[in-house]
């Protein structure tokens, strides 16, 4: 069994290419925000009832959700499908997650939620203009490279299992990309640039919103070079243990405080 969700809703065109690229692989289920919902990271409704409703994407059994991408994962597998599916794929997301900005990415935390609850997962994303990000998912949208991609992905971690201690791999397909090479990446530091910019409401009050640039100068090896400036496909291997293991004993004088 696969379970599907993504972050961009269920009426995104990215998680019916994601459907269509596996559904012939195995069992295939949706479970999807109703609403677009990038940017929650790993956040989860404790203080609301999360409603569904049922419908179909390209053949397979599809549910929306009133809550978060994680919302979808646990609703997916303790309620819908009562069982643990073999293999959770986020996507086909409409614009790139990469760097540590990953952890902000509601694609990202789908599959770190999935990969908490001991299922192999995947999180896949196509780099995109803003406009296509930010604006409207209405332009067209090339899911070719990305549907072979996770095909094979998906076969493989279903034959296989992911490497030893890896629990999700991080995907990114570049746009104009120079061929299928695939390279396998670290996070980048950043991705954007931040800043915020101040503006005024109809009654003259003051708010923020918030923007940035995206960085293209990565160093070699990482995601974001890979994506922006090399035009390759990067998979970037990731774990659940954030622990920073390098330099512990460099932090024995904490425990004098």
């Amino acid at each position: 069994m696969i379970l599907i969700v993504n972050d961009d809703g269920i009426s995104s065109p990215g998680i019916r290419a994601a459907v269509e690229a596996v559904k012939g692989i195995d069992d295939v289920v949706v479970v999807a925000p109703a609403v677009q919902q990038s940017g929650v990271g790993r956040s989860v409704s404790l203080f609301s009832p999360v409603s569904i409703s049922k419908g179909k994407i390209a053949g397979a059994e599809a549910y929306s959700i009133s809550g978060t991408p994680v919302d979808a994962v646990i609703s997916g597998i303790y309620g819908i499908l009562e069982e643990t599916p073999d293999l959770l794929i986020s996507g086909i997301n409409v614009g790139e997650n990469m760097s540590s900005e990953v952890t902000t990415s509601g694609t990202v935390g789908a599959a770190l939620e999935g990969a908490s609850q001991g299922v192999p997962s995947i999180a896949i994303s196509i780099h995109s203009t803003e406009a296509i990000k930010f604006v409207s998912m209405e332009y067209a949208v090339d899911f070719s490279v990305a549907k072979k991609v996770l095909k094979k992905l998906a076969k493989s971690v279903l034959k296989n299992g992911l490497p030893k201690d890896v629990d999700l791999l991080n995907v990114n397909i570049p746009t104009k990309i120079k061929n299928m090479d695939v390279e396998i990446t670290r996070l980048a530091r950043r991705m954007y640039t931040t800043s915020v910019e101040e503006r005024r409401d109809p009654r003259g009050r003051v708010y923020y919103w918030i923007t940035g640039e995206p960085i293209d100068d990565a160093e070699v090896g990482t995601d974001v070079h890979t994506v922006r400036v090399d035009r390759r496909i990067s998979i970037t291997p990731l774990k659940l243990d954030f622990t920073s293991c390098e330099n512990l004993e460099d932090l024995n004088a904490l425990k004098k405080l």
